[in-house]
């Protein structure tokens, strides 16, 4: 079913998926290939816009919330990282999506790689963005540490798009998905991951370290590791065009229309080199 717009968006859907209604926000061309963005801990679709504008123009942007997040009420009980992905396996299903490339941050990372685990048919090629969580820091203790040093070097306007969210959300479910997140062995699951993916990591990132980026690259059967200088841990709100140069520097540049568009300015992409070649 689709809806009147979001802020900012052309257009939003809402389909039921084991009774539960997803949301779902679109911005781009009706005719133009579609691309898939998975959202963090406690976000929603509202922080991809700034990356949704810069891919609108060649691409159809569609940025689910996952249940319990954003516009997409959840279930009583918080869902873990395998309940996420069963959620959006099942939204991909309904909406006929499967096979499209996903761009995800954070701990979407974690449910987009779950997905190509348990349901390879329905995972297209994948942009990580900044993915969690850091091997050297599984707690909650020290991610909110590292959450609270990084605020301070994304853009400000992201404060309160994520406050607002956290809000939604809710404390309960926001620290039982941490807790499911920091469990879930997402280092064991790479090496099923048969499409192409690149690992972005903003190079002031201090919520994921250059060592934990390198090596969910490394582990990845195609991955590839890009650095965005100067940018932090939410590039898809506070550098949208370093994911877009970072995307049209790697084997996602035929697969995401708009990262072989027409030159972005701004700073360069540092290129981290493939993963394991198979």
């Amino acid at each position: 079913m689709r809806r009147r717009a979001s802020s900012g968006w052309d257009g939003r859907e809402v389909i039921a998926v084991a009774g539960i209604p997803m949301h779902a926000a679109v911005l781009g061309p009706a005719s133009a290939p579609e691309v898939v963005c998975v959202h963090g801990l406690g976000c929603s679709h509202r922080y991809f816009l700034p990356l949704a504008r810069r891919l609108a123009p060649a691409s159809r942007v569609v940025a689910v919330d996952l249940p319990g997040f954003g516009r997409t009420p959840g279930p009583r009980e918080p869902l873990d990282v395998r309940g996420l992905s069963l959620a959006l396996a099942g939204w991909l299903r309904a909406t006929g999506r499967g096979g499209a490339p996903l761009v995800a941050n954070s701990v979407g990372c974690q449910v987009v790689v779950d997905l190509a685990a348990h349901s390879p048919e329905l995972a297209g090629p994948m942009a990580l963005i900044g993915p969690t969580m850091d091997a050297g820091a599984r707690s909650a203790w020290r991610q909110g540490v590292r959450l609270a040093a990084n605020t301070v070097l994304e853009r400000p306007l992201l404060v309160p798009v994520l406050a607002r969210d956290y809000l939604v959300c809710g404390p309960r479910r926001y620290f039982a998905t941490l807790a499911a997140a920091l469990a879930d062995p997402v280092e064991d699951k790479l090496g099923l991951v048969r499409v192409p993916a690149v690992v972005v990591r903003g190079a002031r990132d201090l919520i994921v370290s250059r060592s934990w980026a390198r090596r969910v690259a490394a582990l990845l059967p195609r991955g590839e590791l890009a650095e965005v200088p100067g940018a932090a841990h939410t590039l898809n709100y506070s550098a949208p065009a370093g994911v877009v140069r970072a995307l049209r520097s790697s084997a996602l540049a035929g697969v995401i229309p708009a990262a072989g568009a027409s030159p972005v300015t701004g700073p360069g992409v540092r290129l981290g080199g493939t993963g394991v070649r198979r």
